[in-house]
């Protein structure tokens, strides 16, 4: 029962193919969840979601000593965590980058009538649309004016001002 101490913190693979894999893995898997994968009512951001997933999966290799050092699996997690905050920094600052990062808000309701062909394209359900406008304090759906589907998956309810519809 001994550690071989080089083989825990040498490199079995190439640095720098270990960040040209990483790299080409966020962004694959990033634009699937960006483009293909549904957004859940309510759920967390794509790029959230991507992170912790692959990062977990990364860190995995490295510490159950699959062929894969710790170095691996440090260069792996820092490569898919810079990728991550660059992608934050630059939706920040840059508008363009913003619109393909981020999601538009997509109006589900307006003057208390479903927008079935919003819906549709989010494939979001009457029952699913029902109990987040509840959860929202919402009785009924005519005294919604507005209610939008946020880039982040949550839902934001605009209600009829009292005695004006």
């Amino acid at each position: 029962m001994s550690v071989h101490w080089a083989d825990v913190f040498a490199f079995s693979v190439s640095p720098l193919e270990t960040l040209v894999r990483g790299s080409v893995m966020y962004w694959l898997l990033f634009l699937l969840f960006r483009f293909v994968v549904r957004r859940d009512v309510g759920s967390m951001g794509i790029a959230d979601i991507l992170l912790i997933v692959i990062v977990a999966d990364a860190a995995q290799n490295g510490m159950a000593g699959e062929g894969k050092s710790v170095a691996d699996a440090a260069i792996l997690v820092g490569t898919l965590v810079a990728w991550n905050v660059a992608l934050d920094r630059l939706a920040f600052h840059v508008p363009a980058i913003r619109r393909f990062v981020d999601p538009k808000k997509v109006m589900l309701i307006r003057d208390g009538k479903m927008l079935r062909a919003n819906m549709r394209r989010e494939s979001i359900t009457d029952e699913e649309l029902e109990a987040k406008y509840r959860q929202q304090g919402v009785e009924s759906i005519d005294e919604v004016k507005v209610l939008y589907l946020e880039a982040d998956g949550k839902v934001s309810v605009i209600k009829h001002k009292a005695g004006g519809r």
